[in-house]
């Protein structure tokens, strides 16, 4: 084999390698372990469970951060169980209508602030990509979940049962009987997508 032909190997090797570290720090974040398993969700409970801690960042408006370390990170990731809220940027579908006001609202309610934790019992407690699934009490005594829900900066989940499903629900049927936050003019085209799906007649007299 001539030099030529085994320097354009090698640098094809090391081309192929290069990506794929790209390719991998890209990808999303995957499990922190298998968050099926009992004793994982028997760690998170005994760890986060009715416990006190700080939001230190809010991702998005149903995402925050709180000042627990969890594996190797400072800080624990949180998906508030039963909501979501519409996106304030993403790779996927950029920003959506009422993303950035959802976002400030739970800035507003929540950063800064000590805040207990609470998982949905008998259920997982992570989403698939590591994130810890909560209920988040404010410090009057409110749910951020909630809140976001009756305040309308956010859509009841219906792609998963949680044991607040039949009150998420009611509570946003309120909020857009009344025409609160995004309900007042929100078309269904601004709808996310599995919404439309899981309510194909949603909105469609607007």
């Amino acid at each position: 084999m001539s030099r030529r032909r085994r320097a354009a190997i090698a640098a094809v090797c090391i081309a192929s390698a290069a990506l794929f570290v790209w390719l991998d720090n890209k990808s999303p974040q995957r499990p922190l372990q298998d968050k099926s398993a009992p004793q994982a969700r028997a760690r998170d409970t005994e760890k986060y469970h009715g416990r006190t801690s700080t939001v230190s960042n809010v991702v998005d408006g149903d995402t925050i951060d709180i000042n627990i370390p969890d594996g190797e990170s400072d800080h624990t990731r949180i998906r508030l169980w039963g909501i979501d809220t519409p996106e304030s940027w993403s790779p996927r579908v950029g920003e959506m209508y009422f993303g950035p006001q959802a976002a400030e609202f739970t800035k507003k309610l929540a950063l800064g602030r000590d805040v207990r934790v609470f998982l949905d019992e008998d259920n997982r407690t992570r989403c698939y990509y590591g994130r810890l699934l909560a209920y988040v009490q404010l410090p009057d005594k409110t749910f951020l979940n909630e809140v976001l829900l009756s305040e309308g900066y956010a859509y009841a989940d219906l792609r998963y049962r949680h044991s607040h499903y039949n009150k998420y629900k009611q509570l946003e049927s309120a909020a857009r009987g009344q025409k609160r936050g995004l309900w007042a003019d929100v078309t269904r085209d601004q709808l996310p997508q599995w919404l439309q799906k899981e309510k194909p007649t949603l909105l469609l007299d607007k």
